[in-house]
């Protein structure tokens, strides 16, 4: 139980480090512009996102900054244009895989009655 115990403390520490970009990804509009950015691989512009997805400029920007923030989204520059783009770094992602993983590994190691804060069902 005590391994247990140490193992979730560990798991509260990898959740903290996945919030910001958890909150981020929270917002239904934070979404939608995610979706966009996901079918146009080459990256788009403010304008562009906005009319997709139906978001205010100033809206978007908001989102945008949000979003690049918590590592999820990025910005390359050509000329004076601004292309933003979902994040291709794989440290921006594993911290997901990585606590998803060890979440169904510990779960898979815990008992019954751990997984259930040692109260039965009966």
């Amino acid at each position: 139980m005590q391994d247990s115990k140490e193992k979730m403390k560990q798991l509260a520490k990898e959740f903290a480090n996945c919030r910001t970009a958890f909150t981020a990804m929270g917002d239904e509009n934070r979404q939608l512009i995610m979706i966009s950015l996901m079918c146009h691989f080459e990256g788009m512009r403010v304008n562009d996102i906005a009319q997709e997805t139906h978001l205010s400029r100033p809206a978007v920007s908001h989102h945008l900054k949000v979003l690049k923030e918590a590592g999820i989204v990025e910005m390359y520059s050509i000329g004076t244009k601004n292309f933003y783009h979902m994040s291709g770094k794989e440290a921006n992602w594993k911290r997901f895989t990585d606590l998803i993983q060890h979440v169904e590994k510990l779960m898979n190691e815990m008992s019954e009655e751990e997984r259930n804060c040692g109260k039965n069902d009966e």
